[in-house]
């Protein structure tokens, strides 16, 4: 455990927005701009909506290898190196996915885009929860900034690759994996150079030790929305496509994911400090269902623009209320063993959600029962949530 809380940097919350580069590059573009390209890859590449799913569950394996390797990366190198060479490493990824369109070279590409998204996202949200813990009344609001930044990469990849297909043309998937390396190249150098070492001594304190029994529920509701956010951010540009939506339609529904982002420390900072269970895991969940659910009911723009909006204002507040969850329960020295047993059970659900899904959408022949998949699932995962109370004063033992 650590002797002290640090001091609180000179500008905790550029800091945090800095280390918020680390997953906008990792998931919000090594992971999420996947399925802006979706649609044309299946097409030229001739793929079934399992295959195109296998594609996510190869980028979530390497994620769930990436937590499981984090805790060591960071005690070998430090906090701040595991960030800066996770991040790097999804860049190479991108530009991987750029130049071959044979599976197996695809596959191994999303599978190094998860294991460098795993080591940026623990150790940064090690790093945030670290600077967030030195301004104890800001902590929750600052830990939000930092999970906002899957909504920046996001939002700049809904900007862009949509447009790019469309003024290519069919068969030019490729050149959006360009575009997208080069939107991450740029996100990369301020995070190559800020100084994020200022919270580092964490990575040398002795690791804390981590029980699952006392967090079963919360680990279950966390594998059941890994399992059902992934197929609603998967297949949803497709489902758009489907119904009738070109570029702009789909830019703009991506486009609302990630702007939602940005309100999520706003909209859930109370809820988040509600208290140390489940409770706003679950309520949380619960509008993440409830978002998910909604194209089920019609296609009509104002529908889809709404579920966009409800579940990633949702989407983007559960990440970030585990890692609070996890400082107000654990001391310091446990925050990148529990986050990356926490992000273990994530990732265990991201494997198994797309290739489900994608198989239950090739045996049925409509994307809406993905949609009733991802919704339900992540129904249940409230639910698991809202079983777990408070732990004690020894959670680690």
């Amino acid at each position: 455990m650590l002797a002290h809380i640090p001091s609180a940097p000179a500008h905790p919350a550029r800091l945090i927005l800095i280390l918020s580069l680390a997953p906008t590059v990792g998931i919000g573009i090594g992971r999420f701009a996947y399925a802006l390209v979706l649609p044309d890859m299946r097409d030229a590449l001739v793929w079934s909506y399992s295959a195109a799913g296998f594609m996510n569950t190869i980028n979530a394996a390497g994620y769930l290898v990436g937590a499981l390797l984090a805790s060591r990366a960071i005690r070998r190198f430090g906090l701040a190196a595991t960030v800066r060479w996770g991040t790097l490493a999804c860049v190479v990824s991108l530009a991987l996915c750029a130049v071959s369109g044979n599976f197996v070279v695809l596959s191994l590409a999303r599978l190094l885009a998860g294991l460098g998204a795993a080591a940026g996202f623990i150790g940064g949200g090690a790093l945030a929860a670290t600077i967030a813990q030195s301004q104890p009344g800001r902590a929750n609001f600052l830990l939000s900034l930092f999970y906002a930044g899957p909504g920046i990469g996001i939002l700049a990849s809904g900007l862009v690759a949509p447009f790019v297909l469309q003024a290519l043309g069919p068969g030019s998937w490729w050149m959006v994996w360009w575009a997208m390396t080069l939107l991450a190249v740029a996100m990369t150098v301020p995070l190559l150079f800020a100084p994020i070492e200022t919270s580092a001594d964490i990575a040398d304190a002795a690791p804390g030790q981590f029980a699952i029994r006392p967090v079963l529920f919360y680990l279950a509701g966390y594998f059941l929305f890994g399992a059902g956010y992934i197929a609603y951010m998967t297949f949803m540009i497709a489902y758009v496509r489907d119904a009738g939506g070109g570029a702009a339609a789909q830019s703009a529904f991506w486009s609302l994911i990630g702007l939602s982002a940005f309100v999520t420390p706003w909209v859930w900072r109370r809820v988040l400090a509600l208290d140390r269970g489940g409770l706003s895991t679950t309520i949380i969940l619960g509008v993440n269902a409830i978002g998910a659910a909604l194209p089920i009911f019609g296609h009509s723009p104002l529908l889809l623009a709404t579920s966009a909006l409800v579940f990633g204002v949702a989407f983007f507040a559960v990440v970030g209320s585990t890692t609070a969850f996890v400082r107000l329960n654990y001391p310091p020295a446990a925050w990148p063993t529990a986050i990356a047993a926490m992000t273990i059970a994530f990732g265990i659900g991201q494997i198994i959600g797309p290739i489900v899904v994608g198989a239950v959408t090739d045996a049925f022949g409509s994307l809406s029962y993905a949609l009733n998949v991802s919704a339900a699932m992540l129904a249940v995962g409230a639910i698991a949530a809202a079983l777990q109370g408070r732990l004690g004063k020894s959670p680690s033992s």
